[in-house]
């Protein structure tokens, strides 16, 4: 079985040779010339102590960014958990001092790759690294390089450890509740408790829980993802009914023996009492009108899909699994400061690996805008 993880990443580096037959083709910015073809291309500064031809230092340069990036990028957790892989293009200007400015991401494969690839170039940035400028008739100019970076799968380790847990990636026979998916659900519609002291709040809202079921069969909650800020009297009682699922599972298995695995568990609070009927009418209302917007989004409807999601926030605003997806929405839309208020509620709620890369990368460039 084919699993999800990064042993080798392949990181295809290609310069600032774009143009045919030596013509140069420039784009201005703030009437300052940026060269894309030059006689000299930018290197990585890493092989300048050479005594050595132009040629040879370029391809030892081409070798050491190859290192630097592959050493430095880590594969998001995000892309791992979907299956993507493929390129990522970035460009950026190196100014006649070697400076890196002007940093752009062309082409992204989503999933935190675009964001982990901008990140690493970002830090050379940042850490003020001086390249080798590129150079026209022997002087240093302004020159416009391109940087594809591929993110490639390999087969994962078997397991991997959460905080002080190991839990197992990789089965033979996954980790399954007695009587199935559905089972559970039900033993939680009917076990969940909504906090009496917070009855008349109407408060209602999603969490997901990972669930770590060892050999032994009892139950422990390693992570909450709480959407719409409930707090703690919540989390009590879904880690009080999940603790009570002890002894109902299969063991994950792998090699013929039991091992420890996580469960990913969606659940949902409800206020009681017809004082609150109108809440859970709007919650009802707001799941439909994300899950519709979604599809028509994805189908290529993207305006009248917005619109669904758009009305979804409106009805619950603190949502953060709502401003998530319509973050995502607009920033595929090209709409990056509007996504990046999305995204900064969003980290308010949860740990979202994948926007807590994109927050300082996208977001902080649109404030300095």
């Amino acid at each position: 079985m084919r699993g999800i993880w990064i042993v080798v990443m392949w990181v295809s580096i290609v310069g600032s040779l774009l143009a045919q037959d030596n013509e140069n083709i420039v784009v201005t910015d703030t009437d300052t010339t940026v060269y894309i073809a030059v006689d000299e291309p930018p290197r990585f500064p890493a092989c300048e102590d050479l005594d050595t031809t132009l040629e040879a230092k370029t391809r030892c340069a081409e070798e050491m960014l190859l290192r630097f990036l592959a050493h430095n990028i880590a594969y998001p957790l995000e892309a791992r958990q979907q299956g993507i892989e493929g390129t990522v293009v970035l460009s950026f200007v190196v100014e006649p001092d070697g400076r890196l400015s002007h940093l752009k991401l062309e082409r992204d494969i989503g999933g935190g790759c675009g964001a982990e690839a901008l990140r690493i170039v970002r830090a050379m940035m940042e850490s003020d690294m001086r390249w080798v400028p590129g150079k026209l008739a022997g002087k240093p100019v302004r020159t416009r390089y391109t940087l594809p970076v591929r993110f490639r799968l390999e087969d994962p380790p078997e397991f991997v450890m959460v905080g002080n847990d190991t839990v197992y990636v990789v089965f033979d026979d996954s980790l399954s509740f007695e009587g199935g998916p559905q089972a559970l659900n039900d033993f939680f519609a009917e076990r969940l408790q909504y906090p009496v002291a917070w009855a008349d709040s109407c408060l209602v809202g999603k969490m997901d829980l990972k669930l770590l079921v060892p050999p032994e069969g009892w139950v422990r909650v390693i992570d909450i993802q709480d959407y719409s800020g409930l707090g703690l009297a919540f989390w009590w009682e879904a880690i009080v009914t999940a603790s009570h699922t002890t002894g109902m599972w299969r063991p994950a298995r792998l090699h013929g023996r039991a091992v420890p695995a996580a469960y990913d568990l969606r659940i949902t609070f409800l206020p009681p009492g017809q004082e609150c009927a109108q809440v859970r009418e709007q919650f009802a209302e707001a799941e439909q009108l994300v899950e519709q917007g979604s599809a028509l989004f994805n189908e290529g409807q993207q305006e009248a899909g917005l619109a669904k999601i758009d009305r979804a926030v409106q009805l619950f605003p603190e949502d953060a699994e709502y401003r998530y997806i319509r973050g995502q929405a607009l920033l595929n839309m090209e709409r990056t400061a509007e996504a990046c208020e999305d995204f900064r509620i969003v980290l308010r709620r949860v740990q979202n690996a994948l926007v807590a890369q994109l927050v300082p990368l996208l977001c902080v460039s649109q404030d300095q805008e």
